[in-house]
């Protein structure tokens, strides 16, 4: 019913409708007078949209009974009072939306007890008070929380760090005071900052270098000041000093209760970060019934289709996984909502997820993933039509991608992930080819909604695939997966992205295999292991001077043996990459073999791995 100028008060009969109603949308029209109480009744809601009308008085104390509600959206009406303590009670929110209204007085701290809420935006109200810590280290926000054009006093709390996942924070026209908290160094995904119109004093926080997708960065209007040593390091983001409110609405995506939704390209990367629980019915549309037209890949979790969903056609990917065990879809749900909380931009996002039965009423499991429109790595290095390869700062850019997208799986996730399958198909490439990694977490979610009981250890033990899984003696049997187990699948996807080899090669046999090919080549002869497709991209004009010996040895501790024999390869192109060579090939070789050591305690860590491909990237640029 929303978008239909409908006028006039909401009557208490729409407590009548249907009990198992789940979504009541009435957002953008005219309707005035307050909320009915008895809205209540509707228990059942998974949608609530009531935006963009002439709602008056509070909002009402009983909405925390929705306790299925997934979404509520009262902005942009006329809603005075406090916001209710109660909406703590929402126990599966994942978006609040209660700006522009009139709203008074404190922020409730059991907002706090929202574990799954990942959109807050309580902007452009009178809300006043110190800002919580129990909701601003909510750790599920991981898309935006918008506090701005309020009245909201004391400090930005040192709990900020704890938003390891939020994607944007505002906080302007505020009246905050203090210094801006050393923590947010901690926000890793953190890509939009705004805090101008503030009282904050001291020095800007030097462990924002550390949070390399900053794009905007917004402190006009602050007494704040550039720490000198601010600049000493090599940053990755742009700091913009933004003159003029700069609104989050212009990059979050366009969803459903808004005024002017702009119309998607079905060819187009999607832009949603979320969709609430879909079912098989919806799915089976996207696909046109699953048609093998539809399919673009498959593994061993499963199958996944190109899908097209709603009206915005909107682009997703959706992998229909293979789990054996009957009644698996509590323990599956149970997951899918905790992979779907954990955020980074160089992780492919999980948007939804469905458990339901399909139309033979087999059990039907399937995970809702953002399209990726340039495929996959695999599909670049090794296509059949080579009139578009990979050039080499592209490869050191996924590289580093990559990289980061371990590291944080690894050491910033409140529990560890262990990929346990990373290889070139599950790297897949936006439609700026930026790299994403797809596939985290599935294997936790395999094991986990597989078990068969208490008493019987599980059968299912995912061992990765030939050619990228560490050493046998790694996954033998009762021994789980590990870092070290990613980190080598790493080492050998690098040695690939730059020599064009699949590890799996009828040439590697009888212990000699990927890593030693590398090994055996470098420093003197590398040029003549290099993929061929990326020898045809090197560009006329040299990169910078050759780097110093401190600057290549990056990795050290090797004496190696050359023993590969020469190739022949064209010496024009040879002499256009040999500038290249000291200053990052060498060096990032080098990575991927300290990566693919055999014993793990050899490996380097991710940390490591980061800091290194950072620097060479800056040094090539």
């Amino acid at each position: 019913m929303s978008l239909n100028n409908f006028g006039g008060v909401l009557p208490n009969s729409i407590a009548n409708l249907s009990t198992q109603l789940t979504r009541l949308y009435l957002g953008v029209n005219q309707i005035s007078g307050t909320i009915p109480a008895t809205l209540e009744n509707l228990n059942n809601l998974i949608v609530l949209g009531m935006q963009a009308n002439l709602f008056t008085g509070a909002i009402p104390t009983s909405f925390g009974k929705f306790q299925q509600l997934q979404i509520l959206a009262l902005d942009e009406n006329r809603l005075s009072g406090q916001i209710p303590s109660s909406i703590g009670n929402l126990s599966q929110l994942f978006q609040l939306y209660f700006s522009g209204n009139k709203l008074e007085g404190s922020i409730p701290p059991s907002i706090g007890d929202c574990q799954y809420l990942q959109y807050m935006d309580i902007s452009q109200n009178s809300l006043s008070g110190d800002i919580r810590p129990q909701f601003i280290g909510l750790s599920s926000l991981s898309v935006l929380l918008n506090l701005s054009q309020n009245s909201l006093t004391g400090s930005l709390s040192v709990g900020v760090g704890k938003l390891k996942n939020i994607n944007a924070l505002e906080a302007s026209e505020n009246n905050l005071t203090g210094d801006s908290p050393e923590t947010m160094g901690n926000c890793l995904s953190l890509e939009f900052l705004y805090l101008q119109g503030n009282l904050f004093q001291g020095i800007i926080p030097s462990s924002l270098a550390s949070v390399n997708g900053l794009r905007r960065l917004d402190l006009h209007k602050t007494t704040l000041s550039w720490n000198c040593s601010f600049h000493s390091f090599n940053l990755e983001f742009i700091i913009a000093l933004v003159v003029g409110c700069s609104l989050l609405f212009s990059f979050l995506p366009a969803l459903y209760w808004r005024r002017k939704p702009k119309k998607k390209s079905p060819s187009a990367v999607s832009s949603i970060n979320f969709l609430s629980k879909v079912s098989y019915e919806t799915l089976y549309k996207a696909t046109s019934g699953f048609i093998p037209c539809t399919l673009i890949g498959s593994g061993s979790f499963g199958s996944v289709y190109k899908g097209v969903l709603d009206k915005e056609e909107n682009v997703v990917a959706i992998k229909v996984l293979n789990l054996q065990q009957k009644g698996a879809s509590k323990s599956f749900m149970a997951e899918c909502n905790a992979l779907r909380n954990i955020r980074h931009r160089k992780l492919v996002k999980i948007l939804t997820c469905c458990s339901s039965v399909d139309y033979n009423g087999n059990e039907f499991n399937s995970v809702v993933f953002e399209y990726m429109s340039n495929g996959s790595l695999e599909e670049w290095l090794h296509r059949e039509n080579q009139s578009r390869s990979l050039n080499l700062h592209q490869r050191v850019n996924i590289a580093v991608d990559v990289a980061s997208a371990l590291y944080y799986l690894h050491d910033h996730c409140e529990q560890p992930i262990v990929h346990c399958d990373l290889k070139p198909s599950n790297v897949l490439l936006d439609n700026d080819m930026i790299a994403h990694v797809g596939d985290f977490g599935l294997a936790r979610l395999i094991s986990t909604t597989t078990h068969s009981s208490e008493n019987q250890s599980s059968t299912v033990r995912i061992k990765g695939t030939i050619g990228y899984v560490a050493p046998v003696a790694e996954y033998a049997i009762g021994v789980e997966p590990s870092r070290q187990g990613d980190i080598y699948s790493y080492g050998i996807l690098v040695l690939e992205m730059f020599t064009g080899r699949r590890p799996t090669e009828e040439m590697f046999k009888d212990g000699f295999n990927l890593h030693n090919f590398v090994k055996m080549a470098i420093p003197e002869r590398v040029v003549q292991i290099l993929d061929p497709a990326l020898l045809a991209t090197v560009e006329e004009k040299a990169p910078p001077a050759a780097a110093t010996e401190n600057e290549v040895n990056y990795v050290s501790g090797y004496n190696i043996e050359i023993n590969a024999e020469e190739e022949n390869i064209n010496s024009e192109k040879l002499g256009k990459m040999s500038p290249y060579v000291s200053k990052c090939i060498v060096p990032i070789l080098k990575i991927g073999l300290a990566c693919s050591e055999e014993s793990p305690k050899h490996r380097m860590n991710m940390q490591d791995v980061t800091r290194d491909l950072h620097h060479i990237r800056v040094d090539i640029r």
